[in-house]
């Protein structure tokens, strides 16, 4: 940064971009970056992506913040590149191979091992990972060199596809729930395959309704100037796109803004997004028990009436 030019002030901005993330970048790096080119007051990512991986990266501003953890919970899908024959510490590129098998496979054994994954089943948790240990990052256990103990979680594989197979290497597109190691599943596939593997390249193309067709680049963001920067924002509710909507009149509406229970005629739903019916504005999310539709995350009214005006045209 030019120590000459003046530092921009911070600004409220609402909304959500849908970056591409580059590989070599944490996730960190990356919002910070974006928050800087925006200038903004607040910003969080909806879930990390590690420096081998690239693709969606969806970063909230504002408002948006508030419903990151939707974003969070939801499925994700991805294409991840296998190296076939080589086993390393980590599960992926970033260690030492510590095993070495020949490679010889066909198609349709690769299909027939990647089809026993569909369903519920369960991870064990890489050494290399985030998740603490008394109060101290597993990463660390394993770089010092030691191992501990850990719980074997269940997650669910949707669906999983090999896109090719080129000698050793092996690409395959998988949709499942949060919290599925990627790393640890190219770990049991190459097990499963009898010749061991690891994950060489990642992807993300999904996380719920949000896709990387939608994505942005930083490239093409630093050659916008702000209002263009602006107009590639999607507005908050995309995070909550899949949930069923409720439209409320202009006196419920209000009345819901405040934190008021809302007599409506519907079933039961654990999370629905709320909107003012005229005009058209985004209010929040809630949930509906026994007739009652119930705030859990509103909007301000001030943030109501920025998010309805960025949406006209």
């Amino acid at each position: 940064m030019n120590p000459n030019v003046p530092r921009q002030p911070r600004r409220p901005v609402h909304g959500v971009l849908l970056l591409d993330k580059p590989a070599g970048l944490t996730s960190n790096q990356a919002l910070q970056r974006a928050k800087r080119l925006y200038h903004a007051e607040k910003a969080g990512h909806t879930g990390t992506l590690d420096p081998l991986a690239s693709g969606l990266l969806p970063i909230c501003f504002g408002a948006a913040t508030k419903f990151a953890q939707a974003s969070l919970d939801a499925d994700k899908a991805y294409r991840a590149t296998l190296q076939l024959g080589e086993r390393t510490a980590s599960g992926d590129r970033e260690t030492a191979v510590v095993e070495r098998k020949p490679v010889d496979l066909a198609p349709g054994q690769v299909d027939t091992v990647l089809r026993q994954f569909e369903g519920s089943i369960t991870q064990l948790p890489p050494m290399y990972s985030a998740l603490k240990k008394d109060g101290r990052a597993l990463y660390d256990y394993a770089r010092a060199g030691v191992e501990v103990e850990r719980q074997a979680r269940p997650v669910r594989i949707h669906h999983i596809r090999r896109v090719s197979l080129e000698g050793a290497a092996l690409v395959i597109d998988v949709a499942c729930s949060k919290g599925t190691y990627i790393r640890t599943l190219a770990d049991d596939i190459g097990q499963a395959l009898g010749c061991g593997a690891h994950l060489s390249a990642l992807r993300r193309t999904a996380s719920g309704p949000l896709r990387l067709d939608d994505t942005v680049s930083f490239e093409k963001l630093d050659a916008l100037d702000v209002a263009s920067r602006d107009a590639v924002l999607h507005p908050t509710d995309c995070l909550l796109a899949l949930w069923p909507a409720f439209c409320l009149e202009r006196d419920d509406a209000a009345r819901f803004l405040t934190g008021l229970r809302r007599r409506v005629t519907a079933a039961d739903a654990p999370a629905v997004r709320v909107y003012a019916d005229s005009p058209r504005a985004f209010l929040g999310s809630g949930h509906v028990t026994a007739g009652e539709l119930i705030a859990d995350r509103l909007l301000s009214p001030a943030e109501v009436q920025v998010c309805a005006s960025a949406r006209e045209p």
